[in-house]
């Protein structure tokens, strides 16, 4: 009997999932919304690029078979009850992983190319990296660009904070995560148009194509929430007393966040890579394709192989060629290599006669 009575306890509850399942079904993902924290992220996701896709599809749904998961969102409805909430609601970092996995689902080819690049590098080899760490003290700015969704500071992190070590991480569980997921670069919940497909639907031609995706924003720390990309405005870079040409592409205003210079905006200060010499004005987009950071067809995109000198562009002094030259590829001017002065464009050869 004393069975029979707790099945009886317990058979309410398990009767709500399938009847929450089916009313959250019904309602489009509304019923999300019926929860007020919510309702700001349900009005801009109503008008995202991500708006044909279900609000489980991202954020998992009552059949997710994670207990973590289940126990997470019985906490919310707890904190919702005593109106104890945030608005909006934040994605945790406990959560990050989940979420970068269902990205995959849909974007597995920019999600392998991310994978197999630089900004997937990991917290073990950001943060452990002893040449690094012997030359500059960890510091709670490091985690500006490297880890900005951590909940906490450098000392919540790394031990110890000097040039010395040895050094670990405080969260081991940490090490072989990315410091940089999907959502370091992009906002999903952003009013935008999902991408037309040319060969289905009308085609749009070249100048009404667009530069820079929706969902390009940086997220910000300090505020908890993404900055968009129309927010991140390019700098007036300079050679010099010299300002140096840049190019027009908003998507740089991104890159620059990171890979920014010192406050005197020299080029080359700081992480700047900005291009001068013969690739001035030229995007970073331009040479480093999105995901992967590959540059291996990045001389191919703009000219053929041989240059105003006749010779084969791929094979000069250069770092493209060898990470050891003198001649760094963001800054080699013709001067560099012709010191006694640039010589003139050779003319092309007359086609000979059959």
């Amino acid at each position: 009997m004393k069975g029979r009575k707790w099945f009886f306890l317990a058979l309410p509850p398990l009767l709500l999932v399938p009847l929450a399942a089916v009313l959250y079904q019904a309602s489009g993902g509304a019923s999300c919304a019926r929860c007020h924290e919510i309702r700001s992220s349900y009005e801009t996701w109503r008008v995202s690029t991500h708006r044909s896709e279900d609000c489980s599809a991202c954020h998992g749904g009552l059949l997710t078979p994670d207990p973590a998961f289940h126990l997470a969102n019985l906490r919310r409805l707890v904190r919702h009850l005593r109106g104890d909430v945030n608005e909006p609601p934040r994605l945790a970092h406990a959560n990050l992983d989940d979420v970068v996995e269902r990205c995959a689902r849909c974007h597995r080819e920019e999600y392998v190319a991310w994978q197999s690049g630089p900004h997937s590098v990991t917290y073990a080899r950001i943060f452990l990296d002893k040449e690094h760490n012997r030359k500059r003290a960890l510091m709670d700015d490091c985690l500006r660009c490297h880890a900005m969704h951590f909940e906490g500071s450098i000392r919540d992190l790394v031990e110890p904070l000097d040039t010395k070590g040895p050094w670990r991480l405080k969260r081991p569980e940490l090490a072989n995560r990315p410091v940089l997921p999907c959502m370091a670069c992009h906002q999903m919940h952003r009013p935008g148009e999902p991408r037309k497909r040319p060969w289905v639907e009308r085609a749009v031609w070249g100048p009404q194509q667009p530069v820079a995706r929706p969902s390009l924003a940086l997220f910000d720390r300090r505020e908890l929430r993404p900055v968009a990309l129309r927010l991140l405005p390019l700098p007036q870079m300079r050679e010099g007393a010299r300002p140096v040409r840049m190019s027009p592409d908003p998507r740089q205003g991104l890159c620059y966040q990171c890979h920014a210079p010192l406050a005197s905006f020299q080029v080359g200060s700081g992480d700047d890579r900005t291009p001068i010499g013969v690739h001035e004005g030229i995007s970073c987009l331009a040479c480093h394709e999105r995901h992967t950071q590959n540059t291996r067809a990045s001389c191919a995109n703009c000219h053929p192989k041989m240059s105003n000198c006749g010779l084969d562009v791929e094979k000069m002094d250069t770092t493209f060629r060898d990470p050891s030259s003198r001649h760094n590829i963001h800054f080699v001017k013709c001067a560099d290599c012709h010191p006694k002065g640039v010589p003139p464009k050779r003319a092309p050869k007359a086609r000979q006669a059959d």
